[in-house]
């Protein structure tokens, strides 16, 4: 009687053990499907536009071993390069005149090289302006001002480099972020399509960051617009 008992005792503990291994199989595939309903996906918004800010800086450096000589020939150039200017369509108000600057080339002689020049002169006049076309057409005009013995030189590796900016953002964000969002969404469909299941209400969204970068490197004034988009879709 003792023996049976106790085997009846075994058999409900294996029992039991069954149901509670079973019932944690349920559940674990519950929460992997709980999971696997849910789809995340990116949506790509892309333009090309125009940029409508330009800013450029014309140098140009003089050589000589009178200062106040030199002051004289800067303004005098000076006059001529503004004359240019506004002869080509630019206005007084996006034209900006710096100050000449002068280094003394003997002061910053370290190797004692014999120099027939002691001072190097700097002029900058810098056009901001709207109209990018207007300036890159007297851009490709700068041999006007050498025949007149102005040199505009290409400052590389300094703050005086030409730069175009698209300012227009705003005004095309709107359109660009629905259409990021539709790429998602035409994402999200397919995958949900090709998995058996209905594409589902949205249950996250995040917009990314606009950013705005040159083409390429020959064409600068030509920008692109980028923005990514992700979205969290429940899946039926």
């Amino acid at each position: 009687m003792k023996l049976q008992a106790t085997s009846i005792l075994s058999s409900i503990i294996i029992a039991c053990g069954l149901t509670a291994a079973g019932w944690g199989i349920h559940c674990g595939m519950v929460d992997f499907k709980d999971r696997d309903r849910i789809v995340t996906v990116k949506g790509l918004a892309e333009r090309e536009v125009m940029a409508d800010k330009v800013t450029w800086p014309l140098v140009y450096k003089e050589l000589g071993n009178d200062p106040s000589v030199m002051y004289s020939l800067l303004e005098q150039k000076n006059r001529i390069v503004v004359s240019f200017l506004k002869k080509g369509g630019i206005s007084e108000d996006e034209i900006s005149i710096n100050p000449p600057t002068i280094s003394d080339r003997q002061a910053d002689n370290y190797g004692n090289e014999i120099m027939n020049y002691r001072y190097k002169a700097t002029s900058v006049i810098t056009v901001t302006s709207r109209n990018v076309e207007k300036v890159r057409n007297l851009m490709s005009r700068q041999a006007e001002l050498m025949k007149q013995g102005i040199a505009i030189v290409s400052e590389e590796y300094g703050n005086n480099t030409i730069s175009y900016e698209f300012t227009k953002l705003n005004e095309i964000k709107p359109a660009m972020v629905e259409e990021a969002t539709k790429n998602a969404r035409l994402t999200a469909e397919k995958f949900a399509a090709d998995s058996g299941s209905g594409l589902g209400k949205i249950r996250s969204a995040t917009q990314g960051q606009f950013s705005i970068e040159n083409r390429d490197d020959n064409t600068p004034y030509i920008k692109r617009v980028r923005v990514v988009n992700t979205i969290e879709y429940m899946l039926k």
